[in-house]
């Protein structure tokens, strides 16, 4: 009886190593990317803001987008395009635009992925050290409001700006 529980330990043991030595890499659940979008919704709402908000993950993958009533037709790809633009660079889309305007030979900056939106409103999404994705707001009137409600979204999850 006993010497099954020994076999079956000698024999797993080689497959426990090799489950140890897989790399971790940290990630957006779900419902911190929905609490984040929902506070950016709102804190555009409560200035008259009808915005749409995307996240994606570090992937580029949308995991959440909100459109708010009212919101014009352009928002969502908008704020999806800054939410992947801000994930992929891994820096905020209104210093990408004014790194790009400062020296015109980074201007291919622009067409190196169709999806890319190089405007303000999109920010990296950090928790720690680690990039875990991107929050993108479009249809504020400026994108230095989109990007006080991206702010806002990642206030509410503890994020880092």
């Amino acid at each position: 009886m006993i010497r099954i529980p020994v076999l079956a330990a000698v024999l797993l043991a080689p497959f426990a190593a090799t489950a140890q030595d897989l790399p971790t890499a940290p990630y957006l659940p779900l419902d911190m990317a929905v609490k984040a979008a929902d506070a950016a919704v709102q804190a555009c709402a409560a200035e008259g803001h009808k915005v749409s908000v995307a996240i994606v993950a570090r992937d580029g993958a949308t995991k959440v987008m909100l459109k708010a009533d009212g919101s014009g037709p352009h928002t969502g790809s908008s704020a999806t395009g800054k939410a992947f633009t801000a994930a992929a660079m891994g820096r905020d889309t209104a210093g990408l635009a004014e790194f790009i305007a400062g020296k015109p030979a980074n201007d291919g900056l622009r067409d190196m992925d169709a999806r890319m939106v190089i405007q303000a409103g999109g920010l990296p999404i950090r928790m720690g050290e680690a990039l875990v994705g991107g929050i993108g707001v479009g249809g504020a009137p400026s994108g230095d409001i989109d990007a006080a409600c991206a702010v806002t979204g990642l206030s509410a999850i503890g994020a880092m700006q």
